[in-house]
C-alpha cells in the first residue's frame, strides 16, 4: 500500500452506509411531468431554448451555456413543454428558480446520437462535447467539467489527476454502488480526462468501508496505470483540498486551487457521465441518488433530471413514522428541505428522510468559552471561532482577513461545540452577504461607466453639431462703419491724407504736437 498523508483535524462518524448499499441501483419512475432547472451548475443560468407548446426529444437541448462558466441543460425525456417560469427548486435559500416543465408522453424518443472519437478531436472540440453535453462536477459542488479540463487554465503540465471515490459523508451511497457496478464505465471516461490532461500520474482515492468498490475498480483498472489508494475511513476525506493532501502530502495554498499545487480532481460519477457522452453521445440526463434514513426500503436509484423528490420516496416504499426532517444530502453538509416536491438536480446524491436518531438535538446557543475543540478538528487549518465572532458582528472585512472562503463548510467545527453554536451557518450568512455586497458594487460601478459614458457621448455630438455647422455657414463680409461712430482720433486720421502713423513701439520726443484743434501735451 502506498504511503498516505494524513491531513489535520476531521472526525470519526457513524456511516450509516450498509441500509442503503444492500440492493442494486434501480430504476427511477418516469413521472406524468419533469420540472427541469436551467441552473444546476455554478456559473451562469443557461439559456431556454424552448417555449411553451414545443415538442422536445429525449437529449434535446432545452438551455444553452450562457457563458464560459455554464453548462448545458437537455430534456430527460420526450414530451411537451408546459411551462417556462420560475418554480421551487432544491436549494439551501428556499427561493425558486427559472425551470423548464416538460409533460411527459411516455414514449422516451431520442435525438440523433453518436458516439465522439475523441483521439482524433482537438482538444478544445472534445471540451466542447462536454460543454453542449452538460457535464458538470456530480459530486455536489456542479462546476462545470470542461472549464476544469482545460490545461490551458494553469501554468506547467499537470502532476496528479485524482479521481474521488471516496464518499466520506454519511448515509451517502450513490458512488459506492457505481463502483461496484460500472466501475469500467468511469475507467472510460478516465481515459478522456487522461487525453485531455496528460497528468503524470492517476490516483482513485476511497476509503476503506467499501471493499467491494475497491475490488471492482482494481480489476477496471489492470493495465493501465492507474493507481487505487485506499484511505482509512475519517470525514472529510473526499473534500478536495483533503483528498489531494491525503493522497499527495501536497497542501492546496490558502484560498488558492488544486491546480496551484498541479493536481486536478473529478468525482466518480463524473467520470461516468463523461463516459456516456463521448462513448453514446449521450447528455446528462439522469443521476444515481440514495434514498435513506426513514424510508420503508432505502436504496439507490438511478432517475431522471427533474424528477420530483416525492416520486423517490414513494418507489422506496414510502416515509415511516418518525421523519422529522427532509435532508438533501447527507447530515453534515446537507440542507433541510420545506418539502418534497421539489425536483432532482445534478447536485441531488442524496434524499435523507432525517429521524429524531439521525439528527443532533437543537438547543438554545450559549456563548462561546473559547475551548479551541473546533480549531483540532477544522480540516482546513482556520480559526471558527474567530470567524464566527466576525460574521455574527457583521465584521465581514474581517471575516475574509481569516480565510472565510477556504472554509469548506464540512460542519466539523459545529459538531464538536460544546456550545451548540451553529458556527457553519454563520459562515455561510456571512459569504451570502458578501456575494450580495460584490454584485451591488459591481451594479453600481457599471452604473457609473454607463453615466460616463452617457456624459462623454453628449459631448461628442455636441462637438460634431458645432462642426457640421461652421462647415454650413459661409464667412459673413466685414461689415462697413460710418465715419461718425469712429474715435475722433481715428476719424480725423482717415479724413487728413498724407497724415504718418506714428509707431508707439519706438521712444518718441517729449513735445507737444500741434493739431487741428485744442493743444495736447506729451
Amino acid at each position: 500500500m502506498s504511503a498516505l498523508f494524513p491531513f489535520h483535524g476531521g472526525l470519526k462518524t457513524v456511516r450509516h452506509k450498509s441500509e442503503s448499499n444492500r440492493r442494486p441501483i434501480l430504476a427511477g419512475p418516469l413521472p406524468h411531468q419533469l420540472t427541469v432547472p436551467l441552473r444546476q451548475h455554478i456559473g451562469a443560468t443557461a439559456k431556454p431554448l424552448v417555449q411553451v407548446g414545443d415538442r422536445v426529444l429525449k437529449g434535446q437541448m432545452i438551455g444553452q451555456a450562457d457563458g464560459y462558466i455554464s453548462a448545458a441543460v437537455h430534456a430527460p425525456t420526450s414530451g411537451v413543454v408546459t411551462a417556462v417560469e420560475s418554480r421551487p427548486v432544491p436549494h439551501p435559500s428556499g427561493l425558486p428558480d427559472l425551470c423548464v416543465a416538460i409533460e411527459t408522453d411516455g414514449e422516451e424518443r431520442w435525438i440523433e446520437r453518436q458516439a465522439v472519437d475523441y483521439r482524433r478531436l482537438h482538444a478544445s472540440e472534445v471540451r466542447a462535447v462536454l460543454r453542449n453535453a452538460g457535464v458538470v462536477g456530480l459530486g455536489g459542488a456542479g462546476f462545470p467539467s470542461a472549464v476544469k479540463l482545460n490545461p490551458g487554465g494553469h501554468d506547467g503540465p499537470l502532476d496528479t489527476l485524482i479521481l474521488n471515490g471516496a464518499e466520506c459523508e454519511p448515509w451517502i451511497t450513490c458512488d459506492d454502488r457505481l463502483m461496484r457496478e460500472r466501475a469500467a464505465g468511469i475507467v472510460a471516461g478516465l481515459h478522456v480526462m487522461v487525453h485531455l490532461l496528460e497528468p503524470r500520474e492517476v490516483l482513485i482515492g476511497i476509503e476503506d468501508d467499501k471493499p467491494e468498490a475497491v475490488a471492482a475498480m482494481v480489476a477496471a483498472c489492470a493495465g493501465t496505470g492507474y493507481q487505487v489508494r485506499v484511505a482509512p475511513t475519517r470525514y472529510p476525506s473526499g473534500s478536495v483540498k483533503q483528498l489531494i493532501q491525503l493522497l499527495t502530502g501536497k497542501e492546496t495554498p490558502v484560498d488558492g486551487l488544486p491546480v496551484d499545487v498541479g493536481v486536478q480532481c473529478f468525482n466518480v460519477a463524473t467520470a461516468y457521465t463523461v463516459h456516456r457522452a463521448i462513448d453514446f453521445g449521450e447528455p446528462v440526463l439522469s443521476r444515481i441518488v440514495t434514498v435513506t434514513g426513514q424510508v420503508a426500503q432505502p436504496g439507490n436509484v438511478e432517475v431522471l433530471l427533474g424528477t420530483p423528490f416525492s416520486a423517490l420516496i414513494e418507489l422506496c416504499g414510502g416515509y415511516r413514522e418518525g421523519v422529522e426532517r427532509l435532508i438533501m444530502g447527507g447530515p453534515m453538509m446537507g440542507f433541510a428541505l420545506h418539502g418534497d416536491d421539489v425536483p432532482v438536480t445534478k447536485a441531488t446524491n442524496c434524499i435523507l428522510a432525517a429521524g429524531a436518531g439521525e439528527l443532533t438535538p437543537e438547543q438554545p446557543a450559549m456563548p462561546c468559552i473559547r475551548c479551541g475543540a473546533c480549531v483540532e478538528v477544522c480540516p482546513a487549518k482556520l480559526l471558527p471561532q474567530q470567524l464566527y465572532w466576525h460574521a455574527h458582528a457583521k465584521e465581514f472585512d474581517k471575516a475574509q482577513d481569516y480565510h472565510l472562503f477556504s472554509c469548506i463548510e464540512c460542519g466539523c467545527c459545529s459538531a464538536v461545540c460544546p456550545s451548540h453554536i451553529p458556527l457553519v451557518h454563520f459562515y455561510r450568512y456571512a459569504k451570502n452577504e458578501i456575494w450580495a455586497q460584490e454584485k451591488e458594487k459591481q451594479k453600481a460601478e457599471l452604473a457609473r461607466q454607463r453615466h460616463q459614458a452617457r456624459l462623454e457621448r453628449l459631448e461628442r455630438e455636441q462637438k460634431e453639431r458645432e462642426a457640421k455647422l461652421r462647415q454650413k455657414t459661409p464667412p459673413r463680409p466685414a461689415p462697413a462703419v460710418d465715419a461718425g461712430q469712429l474715435p475722433i482720433e481715428t476719424a480725423v486720421a482717415r479724413a487728413k491724407p498724407g497724415r504718418v502713423a506714428v509707431s508707439m513701439d519706438e521712444p518718441q520726443p517729449s513735445v507737444a504736437v500741434k493739431a487741428d484743434g485744442p493743444e495736447r501735451g506729451g
